[in-house]
């Protein structure tokens, strides 16, 4: 209820958007941006919602309510618990007609709070309260019968919507502002997710072991070119992220914005250590994969097999969650030292790394010290922020099969990577001319090798390409191009409520019945979908799903059985380029490799906020739909916290069994950053596994809660028409109290110049003495001060009214008894403004329609 402001909670939903805020503040600051944007995502929701199941318009209100984004002040007059609130709205017994003005007078004119009760199971709410309203609200059947929300034109009070999704949108505007504020605009605007170049971020897992010592310099020579191949294109990743790992240490996650100094981190890593063979590169590989955005790329560098191998099911389920493709690079010197590693690295601990790299879409690249530097472009183009795929298989065992790829006007830079040993193929062009395997630059394509991984570049032809492939041993083929049309996906259940809404599933999908996905197309607006097939990675089976358009590029997906068997999503389609002509199809497919369940994991928690050195407790059910019995219980996080959970469960068939993981985050752990928990049910004999996947922000306790104060000591201007030729001056002191101290001071709006000196107060607190000169062209200055915890104070003063330039005189203690403002002679200048299009960019990017849902 108080996620939605129902039943009168306000101070449940004024906390949860507080303590989201603290959350975002704390992670900007840790440059823990995606984290940042997802808690942001989750606030924005509750905050609007106030103002659509509240009467804060109904009493009169024309402006947001800036208590609700602060946690030191009061929300309003709320309603005693037993005070009535409402009357039934005019109707009939069957309907309910007229709620224009079911809300009590004494209410409306005493400006008391109240919000909606809602329930879809109980017609129980307190007497004379007010109900949310609409026909799902089983509520609302009781007297006083009707409701009062304002979430659509037809809702009870339907005819303030627009009054309603007004204040919300300036609500949420607010809220931006004053983050914006705490991080300041680069930050800011990171945050958002807006920046030059790609979202992704490009991530190097790198082995630093002693074994690696002959290695490591063609890494770093290795990174460094494919960073400087980035810069300044398109494809410049917004962050750089560096996972160094060796034996028994890993990490730490390093996350890094500037390309120079990620270059510098590289190379400033040794190779030492390590003792035996197999290391922690699991480990390190678990870190990339819960600090990077999801569909990003994923390159590890190492020589040795992995120690940490009871963290594979783990992996996958992040990889599953993420989306991400993982690559390894593993160097294979012929040298006799390491032939005994490479023996071991093609039984199951090799096999490990393959397994992994094809669930994410990958490759696992066998090459030699000497080939590093020729498999480089392989990672340039692996990372190119518009690759799509095309196609990609894999057979284990190896058997000769077919496959066929539709190559759209769209496409550029066709690629295929085939794997492995021992095999042949030949390629066909939709015109039907072929070349053979062994024709290394042919009319088709131009073949290269680099250790295990044959690299075909093709000559480009629109239409149905074949590739048949024959090998004995197992072997992938994956087919890429660079596109700007591609698509996202998410399986999801419908949820019952006020509209037709639907929850990401947080797990598998579950095996063998019916299921739904969304399909969103991006980078065209003119792309429609017409076919969605589940096509089981073995080649054995398809399922094809109905697909129903929901507007705006979205598409909802329906299959009346998903597989049991390994699957991935191909999407079909259709886009037309130029007005009037035909439409070209289109053909992408998943590079994740996806499974479903019998079993149902499912987990939540009263917040998603740790306090360090709190123990945390995080509740979870786990179901099984086929053969009971005692299941494995697992739960790793990504940060080596302590936790506390049962080792095994004994389930019934259908029937749900209840638990709890307790964590808990050590005391010196910096507010700001995050941890990822995830929570595995495996059936006997490892037949089948679910996942939860819950990442959760780590925030120390903050007790400054007041924002800093600004005083403005004096202003002096004496500005003519002709404003280029004449500057004005403020002067303002800016304290924080007894608070966590002033961390900056910045301009928000103004193109002058400041300079900043302090002194201690009378009280003893620091006072920072701010001095600015502007231009008379520029007569508009808001300072914004952010102390240590991002609490902001900001200070506005224009010289734009007419008025003799007169000066405030300092008191002796350097602060003012009282905010004032002095106003001179005004210019003819116009003040800085943030641009319709950041907003616009930005209400793309967090508000998903301001009222729509309950």
């Amino acid at each position: 209820a108080g996620f939605h402001f129902d039943d009168e909670k306000f101070e449940e939903g004024r906390k949860i958007i507080t303590d989201g805020i603290l959350a975002i503040k704390a992670s900007n600051k840790q440059d823990n941006f995606e984290v940042a944007r997802k808690k942001l995502g989750e606030i924005v929701h509750p905050l609007q919602d106030f103002y659509s199941h509240s009467n804060w318009v109904e009493i009169g209100n024309e402006l947001p309510n800036s208590n609700l984004i602060r946690s030191d002040t009061s929300i309003g007059n709320i309603a005693d618990k037993n005070r009535a609130t409402c009357r039934s709205c005019v109707g009939n017994e069957m309907t309910v007609d007229d709620c224009t003005n079911n809300i009590l007078e004494d209410i409306l004119q005493e400006k008391i709070l109240t919000t909606g009760y809602f329930s879809l199971d109980s017609q129980i709410k307190p007497q004379g309260k007010c109900s949310h309203g609409d026909f799902i609200d089983k509520t609302s059947r009781t007297e006083p019968k009707g409701g009062i929300s304002k979430d659509t034109k037809t809702s009870s009070h339907g005819h303030l919507n627009t009054e309603a999704t007004n204040l919300a949108i300036a609500a949420t505007r607010e809220l931006l502002e004053d983050i914006r504020g705490a991080a300041g605009d680069t930050d800011f605007l990171r945050m958002m997710g807006i920046s030059k170049g790609s979202n992704k971020a490009l991530c190097f897992v790198i082995d630093t072991t002693g074994s690696m010592s002959d290695d490591i310099a063609a890494v770093k020579r290795v990174t460094s070119l494919i960073v400087d191949s980035k810069v300044g294109t398109k494809d410049e990743p917004s962050v750089y992220i560096l996972v160094p790992f060796n034996d028994p240490d890993f990490g730490p996650l390093i996350r890094i914005t500037d390309p120079d100094v990620i270059k510098s981190q590289i190379n400033a890593l040794s190779a030492s250590g390590g003792g035996d063979r197999p290391e922690m590169s699991l480990s390190g590989l678990q870190l990339a994969l819960t600090g990077a955005p999801p569909g990003s790329e994923i390159f590890l560098f190492t020589d040795a097999p992995a120690k940490d191998s009871y963290l594979r099911s783990t992996l996958i389920a992040l990889i599953e969650r993420q989306k991400t493709v993982v690559n390894f690079m593993l160097t294979d010197p012929l040298g006799l030292r390491r032939r005994r590693q490479l023996s071991q690295m093609k039984r199951s601990p090799g096999q490990l790394y393959q397994d992994l790299a094809h669930i994410s879409g990958g490759q696992v690249i066998l090459v030699t010290k000497r080939e590093v530097a020729e498999a480089t472009s392989i990672i340039i183009e692996s990372s190119s922020s518009s690759l799509v795929t095309l196609l990609q298989a894999v057979r284990n065992p190896g058997r000769a099969d077919n496959f066929t790829f539709l190559v759209d006007e769209s496409v550029r830079n066709l690629t295929i990577y085939v794997t492995g040993r021992s095999l042949t193929f030949t390629l066909i062009s939709p015109s039907g001319v072929s070349q053979s395997s062994d024709n290394m630059a042919g009319s088709l394509a131009t073949i290269r090798s680099v250790g295990n991984l044959l690299t075909l570049r093709l000559n480009k032809q629109v239409g149905l390409w074949e590739i048949r492939v024959v090998s004995k041993g197992s072997y992938t083929v994956k087919v890429i191009g660079q596109s700007a049309i591609d698509f996202l996906f998410d399986f999801v259940e419908f949820v019952q409520g006020p509209f037709t809404q639907f929850d990401v599933l947080e797990s598998r999908p579950r095996a063998g019945v019916n299921g739904s996905l969304v399909v969103s197309v991006t980078g065209s607006d003119s792309a429609t979908v017409t076919e969605v097939t589940l096509v089981e990675t073995s080649g054995s089976g398809e399922v094809t799903g109905s697909v129903e358009s929901l507007g705006g590029g979205d598409f909802l997906v329906r299959v009346d059985r998903i597989p049991s068997e390994e699957f991935v999503v191909r999407v079909k389609g259709q886009e037309t380029i130029k007005t009037g002509a035909s439409p070209t199809n289109f053909q992408r497919q998943s590079s994740t490799n996806l499974r479903a369940s019998t079993l149902i994991v499912m987990a939540d928690s009263d917040s998603s906020v740790l306090e360090p050195g709190t123990p945390f407790s995080v509740p979870f059910t786990v179901m099984t739909n086929g053969t009971g019995g005692t299941f494995t219980i697992r739960a790793t996080n990504d940060r080596g916290f302590n936790s506390i959970f049962p080792t095994s469960l004994f389930l019934v068939t259908g029937v749900s069994t209840n638990s709890t993981v307790t964590l808990t985050a050590p005391l010196n752990t910096p507010s700001g950053s995050d941890v990822t928990l995830t929570i595995e049910a495996e059936a006997p004999g490892a037949a089948d596994t679910n996942y939860v996947v819950l990442q959760f922000s780590i925030v120390t306790r903050v007790t400054d809660i007041v924002r800093p104060v600004c005083q403005v000591i004096s202003v002096a201007a004496n500005c003519s028409d002709n404003c280029s030729e004449f500057t004005w001056e403020l002067t303002a002191n800016l304290t924080d109290g007894n608070g966590t101290g002033i961390e900056r001071i910045s301009l928000q709006q103004g193109n002058g110049t400041f300079n900043t000196s302090t002194v201690v107060g009378i009280d003893g607190e620091n006072v920072t003495l701010v001095s600015y000169v502007a231009s008379c062209c520029s007569p508009d200055v808001e300072l914004v001060a952010v102390d240590e915890v991002g609490n902001v104070g900001t200070c506005f003063r224009t010289i734009r009214e007419t008025a003799d330039a007169t000066t405030l005189p300092l008191l002796a203690n350097g602060i003012t008894t009282e905010e004032t403002t002095t106003i001179t002679t005004a210019s003819r200048g116009n003040p800085l403004k943030l641009c319709s299009y950041f907003y616009l960019t930005v209400w793309a990017l967090v508000m998903f329609g301001p009222l729509t849902t309950a």
